[in-house]
């Protein structure tokens, strides 16, 4: 009589299943991957609202800059140059609140215009600026490098810039507030105002511009 077979184990292919969960897995880890940033983004974010609060907190009381008391004709040209600048010194976050309240006035007044401005502001933060340096641009399954991105984003730019209204829109209401901040220097009798001699020249809106140029040009040369 035959001795019978031995009972067939099964094999598992314990590769293979390591093989199966690592791929998802790394998928997984790649979808969960901010699209951004995420700590630069808030720091400058933090910034950007530390600087806003701090400027506003040093701007002149409305009521002292808009006092009719204090408003004569200039005789000549140089007395009106001379007002401007020292006004200038003395209102410098009050002009710069005033010019940026013409131009988001003209902005919401043109939504498509405003709309235009906004997702070209986002594609430089979201796509470019504050996008992990190791994480590339994919769109419809192709992936761009950070020249091929920069290269889109600037000609994006300049076909928002100059071949749509946005432009002439952003001119216009600049040209509108210095006329209006120079009106008023020219106009306003300084002779009341009493400046800070210590005072830092550059405060308040005008660090956070250059402190903002400085980080971007940083990041802009970081990857290049």
């Amino acid at each position: 009589m035959a001795a019978p077979s031995p009972p067939i184990l099964p094999i598992s292919n314990s590769q293979a299943a390591v093989t199966t969960t690592t791929v998802p897995s790394a998928a997984a880890s790649a979808q969960s991957q901010p699209p951004i940033a995420t700590p630069a983004f808030r720091s400058f974010i933090n910034k950007i609202s530390d600087t806003v609060r701090n400027g506003l907190s040093q701007r002149r009381p409305w009521a002292e800059l808009a006092d009719r008391s204090a408003f004569s004709k200039p005789e000549s040209m140089s007395e009106a140059s001379l007002r401007l600048r020292k006004n200038y010194a003395y209102f410098r976050v009050n002009y710069l609140a005033v010019i940026a309240a013409i131009l988001a006035f003209s902005l919401v007044s043109h939504p498509f215009s405003l709309l235009l401005l906004v997702g070209l502001l986002a594609s430089w933060i979201f796509l470019y600026l504050f996008r992990p340096a190791d994480q590339p641009l994919v769109i419809f399954g192709r992936s761009f490098t950070d020249m091929e991105t920069l290269g889109i984003l600037v000609l994006f730019s300049v076909v928002v810039v100059f071949l749509t209204s946005v432009g002439s829109l952003l001119i216009s209401a600049l040209m509108v507030g210095a006329v209006v901040v120079g009106a008023h220097g020219s106009f306003r009798v300084p002779e009341d105002l009493f400046l800070d001699e210590q005072e830092p020249a550059t405060t308040g809106f005008l660090s956070f511009l250059g402190g903002a140029a400085t980080n971007v040009a940083a990041t802009t040369a970081a990857r290049v």
